[in-house]
């Protein structure tokens, strides 16, 4: 092929993305949205596509584990099966050396400064014990720990230090880490990695300004290309990890496009560069605070340039893998929750029995193992398919969203109940702690922000073929509001109309094959029938809540965040039924089958019934008396105001 006909067809390309682009605007101001909202929006999905094309094809969305277990007429059960995996012995020691770091500061009461944060001088231990460099190639100082072995890492880290495990993810997932291992150059990755591996500087994203959250398209930052030299003037909120001599991945405006500079932060605030502090109840012990730029000069080399995509595309990158690693944050911590839940249950008595005997209690540890056993499923098989390749934008949404919510309802509804009024004294784990529960629920997008999300990446390719067609069809034809009833618009929509009928008589027509599932105890097995069969028979509510809402469905957002829902919990049900399988600890598998009981519940709305009540209290009273094996040299927090029985 010669250079011209290259140029052509690039060209060609770049104008069919232009052109895909104008209609998706387009169709949304057919859905009432203004000119700007439009243009926002279209920008929005045009980031997701070039993140999927900086993966193979059989890597990209459409090809997920989630949308073929849908779209398909056979669901991947192999996909869905996770296994773990040991990591290299160099990689283990890193992570032995670094446990045994923060286990040794713990117990000596080290891993605090007196003003209640991380010291300097623990993470620089962790620094030479290998920890901050674990994601990062041998090449560049690291170790090179495959994605799925590091985030079960978090998990033990958590149990030890959930800060500590927080800023691994920070800097080693959407820090200034993987945008610079993914996306910089050689000359920039030499530059940046060894100082990000040893910790000599650790990092930061600076993405969330006062006015643009979950709204990419509201960033107000902006560099300014000044010779070879970047200028930067703007403001940054809520960015964790950040201090004076750190270095940060900046998203940007350059010339009004999305842009990331790495930034090594000046070692002291001057009249360039000021750190906006406020008080924040969550991540108390490490430094959240805003950023302040004032014509801050940063070298022009210092810009990431993908080969497709721009800023945005960095940032949702980053952003999966953070995503994992909270749900494998919310798993230790979880487990720190019951560990201190057992002893006082053994200790408070009424009624002269204590209450590790009653029922709800048992109930209570019987719910959180469930939980527990879930997140460890969804991070290994997240983690496991990252590794493989795979984009995993909805499976690692799943994994946040479930995490996120499954440690916010462990600390409320179970370790603080169980407490009881002591949960909000000075120095208890719940009063000291509740914000650092609760603010995952916010932290790598809002939950029901990414279901909505999620619906979107499962529905867009089934939109492409079949809703597109008829949008163009409207459009070009001048009409607004279709009418049926009207001869002239079902001309219109002849070929669009059919080609969607063809697919609906398909669905009901060639019914779906039954998953072929492995070899399980009869009890998880049913779960995961349950939930195949969930996902298999979704389509055609997926397809009518498209046809029914057409252009207004971008503002049914609660129709879309439930439906997502009960389609996330159907994926949870099968990877924790699969997981729980392959487990030899017949503990584990009653914590998922209980775990999965209740979540089929949800979904349904069947009341509980007796013998699910006496299978999850007979595992609370297990978990009671030492049971659960993976909480096992978890030091307790000592009971508060002792009483005498």
């Amino acid at each position: 092929m010669n250079p011209q006909t290259q140029t052509e067809r690039r060209d060609a390309s770049v104008e069919d993305q232009d052109n895909k682009a104008s209609f998706a605007e387009t169709a949304l101001k057919l859905g009432g949205k203004s000119e700007d909202e439009a243009r926002r929006m279209g920008a929005v999905d045009k980031a997701d596509d070039q993140v999927e094309e900086l993966f193979a094809k059989r890597f990209q969305t459409k090809n997920s584990p989630v949308h073929r277990a849908v779209w398909d007429r056979e669901l991947p059960v192999s996909l869905f099966q996770s296994k773990a995996k040991a990591p290299p012995a160099d990689v283990q020691k890193v992570m032995d050396d670094s446990i045994d770091v923060m286990s040794r500061h713990v117990k000596a009461g080290t891993n605090l400064d007196e003003n209640r944060k991380v010291p300097q001088s623990v993470l620089d231990e962790l620094g030479e014990a290998g920890y901050w460099g674990l994601l990062v190639s041998k090449e560049y100082g690291g170790s090179g720990s495959p994605f799925a072995a590091f985030a079960g890492f978090l998990s033990k880290m958590a149990m030890v230090d959930p800060t500590v495990a927080g800023l691994a993810s920070v800097h080693g997932c959407i820090g200034a880490v993987d945008p610079v291992r993914t996306f910089g150059n050689p000359e920039q990755k030499q530059k940046f990695l060894p100082d990000l591996a040893s910790g000599k500087r650790l990092s930061a994203f600076a993405l969330t300004e006062p006015g643009a959250g979950s709204d990419l398209t509201a960033l107000k930052t902006e560099a300014v290309l000044d010779g070879d030299e970047y200028v930067v003037n703007g403001e940054k909120l809520f960015i964790t990890n950040v201090v004076p001599g750190r270095t940060i991945g900046l998203v940007c405006l350059i010339n009004k496009k999305p842009a990331v500079l790495v930034v090594d932060l000046p070692e002291h605030e001057n009249e360039h560069f000021q750190l906006r502090k406020y008080g924040l109840y969550a991540l108390k012990h490490t430094y959240n605070q805003g950023i302040s730029f004032k014509d801050l000069r940063v070298p022009a080399e210092n810009l990431l340039t993908p080969t497709r995509g721009d800023g945005l595309t960095i940032a949702y990158h980053g952003l999966n893998l953070g995503r994992i690693s909270l749900c494998a944050n919310a798993a230790g911590t979880m487990r720190l929750m019951m560990a201190s839940m057992i002893p006082w249950a053994h200790y408070r008595k009424t009624y002269g029995a204590p209450i590790a005997t009653r029922e709800l209690v048992q109930r209570r540890l019987g719910k959180i193992a469930g939980m527990i056993v879930a997140c460890d499923a969804l991070v290994q098989w997240g983690g496991g398919l990252i590794d493989e390749g795979y984009r995993g934008e909805m499976e690692c949404v799943i994994a946040k969203v479930f995490g996120s919510e499954a440690q916010k309802e462990a600390a409320i509804e179970l370790l603080m109940k169980t407490h009881g009024g002591r949960s909000f004294l000075h120095g208890h784990v719940f009063g000291d702690n509740v914000h650092e529960y609760l603010a995952p629920c916010i932290y790598e997008g809002e939950g029901e922000m990414l279901s909505m999300a999620f619906f979107k990446s499962l529905v867009k390719n089934h939109g492409t073929e079949y809703f597109e067609p008829v949008g163009k069809a409207l459009h070009a034809a001048g009409i607004k509001k279709p009418n049926l009833g009207n001869p002239s618009h079902l001309w219109a929509l002849k070929g669009p109309m059919a080609n969607y009928s063809k697919w609906l008589a398909g669905q009901y027509m060639r019914p779906k094959s039954r998953p072929q599932l492995p070899t399980m105890p009869e009890s998880l097995r049913r779960h995961a029938d349950f939930a195949a069969t969930f996902l298999q028979r979704s389509p055609r509510e997926i397809s009518g809540t498209m046809s029914k809402h057409q252009l207004g469905l971008a503002d049914r957002q609660c129709r879309m965040s439930e439906l997502s829902q009960r389609l996330q919990d159907a994926v949870t049900i099968l990877c924790t039924s699969l997981y729980a399988a392959g487990q030899a600890d017949e503990v584990v598998r009653q914590a998922a089958d209980v775990f999965c009981q209740e979540l089929t519940r949800k979904m349904t709305g069947e009341r509980p019934s007796d013998r699910y009540f006496r299978t999850i209290t007979k595992l609370g009273e297990t978990i009671a008396d030492g049971g659960f094996k993976s909480i096992q040299g978890i030091e307790a927090p000592e009971i508060m105001m002792k009483y005498d029985n």
